[in-house]
């Protein structure tokens, strides 16, 4: 474990007194546990990033073709019908052919 000198504006430090106090914790526990979720979500930033470069939109592709089209199970449904995702019609080369046209 290590020491580290900080200096906070006086807001700050009043807010984190009233909320250690209201958690039941140390100002340092909540300070090392916001500095914990911060890293940790940096580094994920940063892993995600990398992880991207590598894929490809061809790839993407590929891998979502394979899914089946088919209704999800009873149990695995939006309850709510506004979120569901709206159907999305293909359109054949023929109709893309003639929307290409019309937008000229």
């Amino acid at each position: 474990m290590s020491t580290l000198s900080l200096r906070l504006s006086t807001s700050l430090h009043r807010n984190l007194r009233e909320l250690a106090e209201r958690e039941g914790v140390s100002i340092n526990q909540i300070i090392n546990a916001a500095v914990s979720e911060k890293v940790a979500a940096l580094h994920t930033l940063d892993y995600l990033r990398a992880r991207a470069k590598r894929g490809s939109r061809a790839g993407f592709d590929a891998v979502l073709a394979k899914v089946p089209d088919v209704e999800p199970p009873a149990y695995d449904r939006l309850p709510n019908p506004r979120l569901q995702p709206k159907k999305v019609r293909r359109r054949t080369g023929k109709k893309r052919a003639q929307t290409a046209r019309l937008r000229g």
